[in-house]
């Protein structure tokens, strides 16, 4: 039987945060480049009833699993990376933001014909007017996948722990999570995912897997609108696919952890 939910304050979770200025971390998944351009928008199209944004700056920056390798170098961990990009100017422009970025080891490897995941946001005066995305969801190339596997288990030999970061862009499709969860297993090292889609089975045996609400739920094809709800969702996700633990964030209602037969809850800390 699980034990009582108990309560962390966030000083605790904040100083095991900084346990990762001391390590290092493998990050395999799916690497998206965001950009964002913003403007002024002072007038109304005379094409069609929609505002015309008037372009002042545009910056871009490594997103999906390469902004786990940007949260990760904030907080001290050295990082080496394994991913897919494609042969076009985004996967081009996203190597050399990663390449430049300190603390980070990164093996990007190039599928030829394939589009750079790429996320555009428009900003007007401060808003947030509108998003384009440019996707790749095939998964990637078998004989890309195999080297991509065996990179990832030589790089997972000289880290301290392996995070899959799932954003369903084709990078860990199918079997490739699970092999790389073996990889990992043979190195000694243990296995982080943060997951997308239904088929948890492609993650069995990770020893701590993050969704969020909605994707327990989606998981589980159960109830997580009461505390007792969400709670026997962790275990039956857990039991299902032999994970070691369960984390599941919860927005403004924090984030509560399954761990073995230990229960905790971290609360949420609005921002200054």
């Amino acid at each position: 039987m699980d034990r009582p939910l108990v309560e962390i304050p966030i000083a605790e979770l904040m100083a095991a945060a900084r346990v990762l200025r001391r390590a290092s971390v493998l990050v395999v998944g799916d690497a998206m480049l965001d950009r964002y351009v913003y403007g002024r928008a002072q007038r109304i199209s005379p094409e069609a009833p929609v505002p015309v944004l008037t372009v002042e700056r545009e910056i871009a920056m490594p997103g999906g699993a390469g902004n786990v390798v940007r949260n990760l170098t904030a907080l001290g961990a050295a990082v080496a990376f394994v991913s897919v990009v494609g042969d076009d100017q985004a996967g081009s422009d996203l190597t050399g933001l990663i390449g430049g970025q300190p603390g980070v080891e990164p093996w990007l490897l190039v599928q030829g014909g394939r589009a750079t995941t790429t996320k555009t946001r428009y900003l007007a005066n401060g808003q947030h007017m509108l998003r384009a995305d440019h996707e790749e969801v095939a998964a990637i190339q078998p004989r890309l996948a195999d080297r991509l596997v065996r990179i990832a288990g030589d790089a997972a030999a000289a880290t301290t722990v392996m995070v899959l970061s799932d954003y369903g862009k084709g990078v860990l499709a199918g079997d490739t999570a699970a092999r790389l969860i073996q990889a990992a297993r043979a190195a000694g090292r243990r296995v982080v995912v943060d997951p997308k889609g239904r088929d948890y089975s492609r993650y069995a045996g990770a020893d701590l897997v993050t969704p969020n609400r909605a994707e327990l739920a989606e998981a589980t094809g159960m109830a997580v609108d009461t505390e007792e709800n969400i709670i026997a969702a962790l275990r039956a996700l857990r039991d299902a696919h032999g994970f070691g633990a369960v984390l599941v964030t919860r927005s403004e209602d924090g984030m509560t952890l399954l761990d073995g037969d230990k229960l905790h809850h971290f609360p949420a800390e609005a921002a200054e």
